[in-house]
């Protein structure tokens, strides 16, 4: 596929991940990433993303302050630093690629996805 995850496991709450969104080409890691996580039995969520353009960024509310969204161009790669992470968290995150210059926090707006990394957060 075009986008790969990585780094997702199983931690305690409190601890830290930094997941990998990995791109084939310098163009697809260049669009609008965006991460999503999808808990069993609920819809899937916006959790962060960095925009085209500019680079600008952008979080849910749930995630704000404990997480972080960067880009590597030197890997294709983006990457989301996850601290302080809480049982709420647990889920599988997906990457995701939009054409849009700006971030979209919608899914439907995205149209190249990887297929998942699992994270698991115990109390």
């Amino acid at each position: 596929g075009e986008l790969e995850e990585s780094g997702g496991g199983l931690v305690q709450a409190g601890d830290s991940l930094r997941l990998s969104c990995a791109a084939s080409t310098r163009r697809v890691i260049s669009s609008t990433i965006g991460w999503f996580r999808q808990a069993p039995g609920a819809e899937r969520e916006f959790v962060a993303a960095i925009s085209r353009s500019v680079g600008s960024t952008d979080y849910a509310e749930s995630v704000k302050g404990r997480f972080s969204i960067s880009r590597d161009y030197a890997t294709n790669t983006v990457y989301l630093q996850m601290n302080s992470l809480k049982p709420e968290d647990t889920g599988i995150y997906y990457c995701a690629g939009a054409t849009s210059l700006t971030i979209t926090y919608y899914s439907r707006d995205y149209d190249t996805w990887g297929q998942g990394t699992q994270v698991t957060v115990s109390s």
